[in-house]
């Protein structure tokens, strides 16, 4: 059979070891063939392809970012785009396209398969919340990024008595910043999922000076936000073809915040992209593998329509349109392990 692969959306560690287990699993098992689709969905809209084979994908196992690299294109925004991408995929007379990729990239994979697209989805988001699976690869890959910068502001804050909020990902969802948080021993951690309350912040890291602690960690998403303000701070104008806002300055804002009503020194650290970049971890490696192999296994077993998900310890496919139906959110289970390890009781204010 001939194969199409795509990824889209923002890069994240394990990408490459997908494209290389779908690959090596495809020729060596299914005899298959391969067609790689640059820059995610605009690599189908407009035609532009690379071969695949086992030279394209020796060596890229341990490496980060993409070879197909990737766009946030959106044809289904565009007038004729989705059936373009069809007359694209017959062109290329393809049996089937694995779509690796987050909620928008699987949500245009779902108006494909709607309109008789072979597809066979892959969950890509750093984030991790991709509802129907357990875990997105290149999550544990950020979250011990972060925690590395966690541990290493911990000293400088020690230091200099001061307050330091580190920055991470997480748009809708607050899994890099809870998972970090709790790991890096951080002492506030806010999160999209509970709008806070700035003086409640101030208050429990003045709590934690009286008690001799004279400098904290707070570990705030991208996308958490004020219970004053309905609005995530944002660094940029405007709107992506998917309809997102470019997130960023939530660290900066509420360092200020937390200097002007402790008097306690404050710094500002933003990750950004550091949690995107450089080589997986052995579990991402693993998980990539797993879904990449599992993907293929699915093309072959005409399960189109799907994505490959982990439940548990093992790999399964469910609709692609359940799989984007929801954001898949932080549950109170880890809320409750995080406000375990203060002195303060569980506050409706947001502070975790």
């Amino acid at each position: 059979m001939k194969v199409g692969i795509l990824t889209g959306g923002g890069d994240c560690p394990g990408l490459n070891a997908v494209i290389r287990a779908v690959v090596r699993k495809g020729i060596f098992h299914h005899g298959d063939q391969f067609v790689g689709f640059m820059e995610g969905w605009r690599g189908v809209l407009e035609d532009i392809t690379t071969p695949l084979d086992l030279n394209a994908i020796a060596g890229i196992l341990p490496r980060g970012g993409t070879i197909l690299r990737t766009s946030r294109t959106n044809p289904a925004k565009k007038d004729g785009g989705l059936d373009a991408c069809i007359q694209t995929l017959k062109k290329h007379g393809l049996g089937a396209l694995v779509a690796i990729g987050g909620d928008d990239t699987l949500g245009v994979a779902v108006k494909l398969s709607q309109k008789g697209a072979n597809v066979v989805g892959v969950p890509k988001t750093i984030d991790n919340d991709l509802s129907g699976t357990d875990y997105c690869f290149g999550f544990d890959t950020a979250v011990n990024i972060a925690t590395e910068a966690i541990d290493r502001v911990h000293t400088t804050a020690e230091a200099h008595n001061r307050v330091i909020v580190v920055e991470v990902m997480g748009r809708d969802s607050g899994w890099i910043a809870i998972y970090s948080g709790i790991a890096g021993g951080a002492d506030v951690i806010l999160i999209p999922e509970r709008p806070f309350d700035v003086q409640e912040v101030a208050e429990t890291l003045k709590r934690r000076h009286q008690r001799g602690r004279y400098f904290s960690i707070v570990v705030v998403a991208e996308g958490a936000k004020m219970a004053t303000t309905p609005d995530a701070v944002t660094i940029a104008a405007g709107k992506d073809e998917f309809g997102h806002v470019r997130l960023g300055g939530i660290g900066n804002v509420l360092a200020r915040e937390i200097e002007t009503r402790t008097g306690f020194e404050s710094r500002a650290v933003v990750l950004g992209h550091i949690q995107r970049g450089g080589s997986p971890t052995a579990f991402d490696r693993m998980l990539a593998t797993r879904y990449g192999t599992g993907a293929i296994d699915a093309v072959h077993r005409g399960d189109f329509g799907k994505m490959v998900a982990l439940r548990g310890t093992d790999i399964v496919t469910l609709p692609l349109s359940d799989a984007t139906s929801r954001t898949r959110v932080v549950g109170q289970d880890l809320i409750d392990v995080a406000l375990g390890l203060h002195d303060r009781a569980p506050a409706q204010s947001g502070v975790v």
